[in-house]
């Protein structure tokens, strides 16, 4: 008997994600057809997302753009989250780990945040897959491990550096949700909801006196560019957790 979708997710965990048995095609041109398999489901799932956005990714679109219907997926994937899974691994695998240096730890966990972040931005939207879901893909779990071991070596704390490692990995998931809404916005002609810094700098100007702060910093308020603004807050983040107390011992 064939193995179950669940068990081939649970193999994939053990193993690490490799190349399944391919689903053979139905009907009278399932000859012609490239098989499905799940190197083939996670590359036109990548090419879907981004085209059209993370949103547009469902089973049946999937199914569609593979010439095929939803049950066929089946034979290879659990589910929608186990999909999202299966891509999320994918990203990560591509991260570039080094080797953790005690000298040099800060630059290491940015370096690593920021590939991610770049990986992300690649793919509209795709970081919505990493909210609420439990690191379980070996890819996945090899990413949190190499920044678990440079802030360790770092000389941080084991329980600081855990929560760390969740915290940095949610302010990177939710930046680049934020920049792939904004483009999308900027990409519709008639959206007026994403603004330049000059016409924000104009409405701040025209605030009434009971707002002085902000018509006083409206240049600070607006400055930068939206890399500046993750640079500073990821080097903001890592930087209080060498004066950070073991949450556990504090």
């Amino acid at each position: 008997m064939s193995p179950t979708p669940q068990e081939r997710r649970a193999a994939r965990h053990q193993l690490g994600t490799g190349p399944s048995a391919p689903a053979a095609r139905r009907g009278p041109s399932g000859g012609r057809k490239k098989p499905i398999t799940v190197d083939a489901i996670i590359s036109t799932a990548f090419a879907i997302v981004e085209k059209e956005g993370y949103e547009a990714l469902t089973m049946r679109r999937l199914a569609t753009a593979l010439e095929t219907g939803p049950s066929s997926l089946y034979a290879h994937v659990v589910n929608k989250e186990d999909l999202d899974e299966l891509l999320l691994g994918r990203l990560c695998a591509e991260i570039d780990l080094p080797e953790p240096d005690p000298a040099i730890w800060r630059q290491q966990i940015v370096g690593i945040c920021t590939q991610l972040r770049d990986q992300y931005l690649r793919y509209p939207g795709i970081s919505q897959a990493a909210f609420a879901a439990a690191p379980s893909n070996l890819d996945t779990l090899r990413v949190s491990e190499g920044m678990l071991a440079i802030l360790l070596a770092g000389g941080i704390a084991p329980q600081t550096a855990a929560w760390a490692i969740d915290s940095l990995s949610l302010y990177v998931n939710a930046y680049s949700l934020e920049v792939s809404l904004a483009n999308k916005r900027l990409s519709r002609s008639d959206d007026d909801w994403v603004v330049s810094r000059d016409e924000l700098l104009r409405r701040f100007a025209a605030l009434p006196d009971t707002f002085p702060q902000t018509k006083r910093y409206a240049a600070e308020l607006t400055a930068g560019t939206v890399h500046d603004r993750f640079d500073f807050t990821i080097g903001l983040m890592i930087d209080g957790l060498g004066a950070a107390e073991n949450p556990r011992e504090a």
